[in-house]
């Protein structure tokens, strides 16, 4: 593949979206097989706070109406997108993005401690492989903490990475800040609320100033990688990481 073309086209709705759309499927495929619910059960912090606010928009509808708004949006970008691009997709791009993905995931937690410890003295820098999967989701079983893993990489960067560095770059610039200054802003920002969301509800872990930091450095990474790769690449990098965590505390 031409990797200019291939770099700038998988970071496009009509590859992005697509290659993110599995990730979807698999997450609420497996979360609804175990509860027979598309809310209740074993379900990621973040998927819980979109439905919970269109559950209170549209009543007993509202997670009806949330899976239209969102695969209607993500439809409606991919059309835009292919009607600007024309012809077929390139197959080879999908395998290259997963490549990138699987990549980015391996190299995910060590670049986070380095980066931890660089921050805090190295007493307080002992996080113990991430913690992604620590605090009460490892009291479920492997099955639900893969469920957790899967739906943190689609729905925690739809809310993280989408919805608030989006909406934190629109406000910069409506502000009237300068472009590069809105996006840092909205990357720090956006990174250190991911990493308090960690510490609230069934599923939330103890807090500590090394997990704090690790998580916070975490979610700059994950949205520096958002900004410059996009939505798929970036839910796949964080899903897989999870994943991992979850298979080797197994």
């Amino acid at each position: 593949m031409r990797l200019r073309a291939y770099w700038t086209a998988a970071r496009e709705p009509r590859y992005s979206l697509l290659f993110a759309l599995p990730l979807l499927l698999l997450y609420e495929g497996l979360s609804f097989g175990m509860t027979r619910s598309a809310f209740a059960g074993v379900r990621n912090g973040a998927d819980v706070l979109l439905k919970t606010a269109f559950l209170a928009l549209g009543g007993r509808h509202g997670v009806a109406l949330f899976t239209l708004v969102v695969l209607g949006a993500g439809g409606w970008f991919v059309w835009r997108d292919r009607r600007r691009h024309p012809g077929p997709l390139a197959r080879r791009y999908f395998l290259g993005m997963l490549g990138e993905s699987v990549g980015y995931a391996v190299l995910f937690g060590g670049v986070a401690s380095a980066l931890t410890m660089l921050l805090l003295h190295p007493t307080l820098a002992a996080v113990q492989g991430g913690t992604s999967a620590g605090g009460g989701v490892a009291s479920l079983s492997l099955g639900g903490q893969l469920v957790i893993s899967l739906g943190a990489g689609i729905y925690e960067e739809l809310l993280f990475r989408v919805l608030l560095v989006s909406g934190l770059t629109s406000l910069g610039i409506a502000l009237g800040w300068r472009r590069p200054v809105a996006v840092g802003a909205a990357l720090v920002l956006s990174a250190l609320i991911f990493s308090g969301f960690h510490y609230v509800g069934p599923y939330g872990d103890t807090l500590t100033p090394a997990s704090f930091t690790y998580r916070a450095v975490a979610g700059l990474l994950l949205s520096g990688l958002y900004v410059a790769r996009g939505f798929g690449i970036t839910a796949w990098t964080h899903a897989l990481y999870d994943v991992g965590l979850a298979l080797l505390g197994s």
